[in-house]
C-alpha cells in the first residue's frame, strides 16, 4: 500500500498534471500523472533519480528559451 506524502496539481492548456510524492515498502517515488479528456498516463521516478530528472528538465527549459517563437 502506498502512502501519499505530498500532492501538487497544475493545469497547462487542456492538460491537468498531478505530482504525487509517495512511499511504499520499496521506497519513495514521484508519480506524475497527465490527464487529458479522461485519459490518464503516468510516469514514476524513484526519489534517488529525482535530482537528475530535475537537472535534465532544467536543461530542456534553458535550451527552449533559445528557440525562436513559433508563428
Amino acid at each position: 500500500m502506498d502512502t501519499q506524502l505530498q500532492n501538487n496539481n497544475i493545469r497547462v492548456e487542456r492538460k491537468h498534471f498531478t505530482f504525487d510524492l509517495r512511499e511504499n515498502p520499496r521506497g519513495r517515488f514521484l508519480r506524475i500523472i497527465e490527464e487529458v479528456n479522461g485519459r490518464r498516463d503516468a510516469i514514476i521516478i524513484p526519489l534517488t533519480g529525482l535530482e537528475d530528472f530535475r537537472d535534465q528538465l532544467n536543461e530542456i527549459i534553458k535550451f527552449s528559451k533559445t528557440l525562436t517563437p513559433q508563428t
